[in-house]
């Protein structure tokens, strides 16, 4: 979803209306003979009460009535202004007082003039002085009327939409944040684990080879740089990624011996796209922590390609069956997380298990 900003909307759609309102007698009037200021100055007196009426709606009667949940009383009040306004205008107008003006006089017929029932028939309206039968303008306590369930209308009908849309906005907010905290919990629980696990591994190759065990101690260091920086951003490079994963490979196969194979297959030419950061840590953690045995022969087989607009991570591990099933941890349910906060369902997650191979195979747009 995306954000506007509707803070200059709402008071540009009201300038604009009054504007327009206030304008109408100069833009629509017939004047001949220049403007008749007598004639717009009335018009403006009867749009001031208009004016007073929508202040009142907007200021008082829409946020202390309305969006207080009191709607019967805030009807019962707008009309009851509404009524009292146009009462005011009835005892005010002058053009009540004014006398009818004279009937035009007689038309004079001419010899041999009949008049048009004569010839067209009885149903032909009745013969009179043209614009006898015309209606006069409307009063002005009935175009008040109008005008006011007009703009009380439009009022009440823009501050709900504005008010609906405002809450559109925070909520997404609300979402986004959410979002962005539940990714921050699930990375600092992939932190702790990762680092533990290789701790262990420098542990148990010191006292094998203490200069090799050195050297991974500075491995671990850039990989704890990358861990605790680089993770922050939202996005990371590809490559950067890549480098994380061969690193943390290094580590891991300190501990093992030659029955564990281990092939990575990740293409030279790496895309120069950007990918959440540690999206694939949980998956190689799950891998190595159940797919390696220390009495069998275990494997692991990673593969990373790059098809139109894709990024494709697989790994493969063998399956050990234990009598006592060690639990998967926060890996796997971590990933799965992390992928519908980031992805919703852009993205594939298969995960299919033999006896003899474990194999999970992510797909995320890049």
């Amino acid at each position: 979803m995306k954000q506007y900003n509707y803070k200059y909307f709402e008071p540009f759609i009201i300038f604009a209306l009054w504007i327009i309102l206030f304008a109408s007698p100069l833009l629509f009037g017939q004047f001949q003979e220049g403007i008749d200021w007598t004639h717009v100055l009335n018009i403006w007196k009867n749009h001031l009460p208009l004016l007073l009426l929508f202040l009142a709606h907007r200021f008082v009667l829409m946020p202390y009535f309305y969006f207080k949940g009191k709607k019967v009383s805030y009807a019962i009040i707008t009309l009851a202004l509404i009524l009292t306004g146009a009462s005011l205008i009835y005892g005010l107008d002058t053009r009540l007082d004014e006398p009818p003006p004279p009937p035009p006089p007689d038309r004079m017929e001419r010899p041999m003039e009949k008049p048009p029932e004569d010839v067209l028939g009885s149903d032909f309206p009745p013969h009179g002085p043209p614009g006898q039968n015309n209606r006069g303008p409307i009063p002005a306590y009935v175009n008040f009327i109008i005008l006011a369930i007009l703009i009380v209308g439009f009022d009440a009908g823009l501050q709900i939409s504005m008010r609906w849309a405002n809450l559109e906005q925070e909520k997404f907010k609300l979402q986004k944040e959410s979002v962005e905290n539940q990714l921050a919990f699930l990375r600092n629980q992939i932190s702790p684990h990762f680092f533990m696990n290789t701790l262990n591994n420098i542990h148990a190759l010191v006292d094998i080879d203490s200069e090799e065990a050195k050297q991974s101690i500075v491995k671990l260091s850039n990989l704890m740089r990358h861990l605790l920086y680089d993770s922050e951003d939202n996005q990371n490079p590809i490559k950067k990624e890549v480098e994380f994963i061969q690193s943390y490979i290094e580590l891991m196969q300190l501990r093992f011996t030659d029955k564990v194979r281990i092939e990575v297959d990740i293409p030279a030419d790496i895309p120069d796209k950007s990918v959440p950061p540690l999206l694939f840590t949980s998956l190689l953690e799950n891998a190595f922590k159940h797919g390696i045995s220390y009495t069998h022969p275990s494997f692991i087989k990673i593969a990373m390609s790059f098809p139109e607009n894709r990024l494709i991570f697989k790994i493969e591990n063998s399956n050990h069956f234990k009598k006592t099933e060690v639990p998967s941890g926060i890996g796997l349910e971590n990933s799965k997380k992390r992928m519908d906060l980031l992805y919703k369902t852009a993205y594939d997650l298969n995960i299919t298990e033999t006896r003899e191979k474990y194999t999970v195979n992510l797909s995320i747009p890049i």
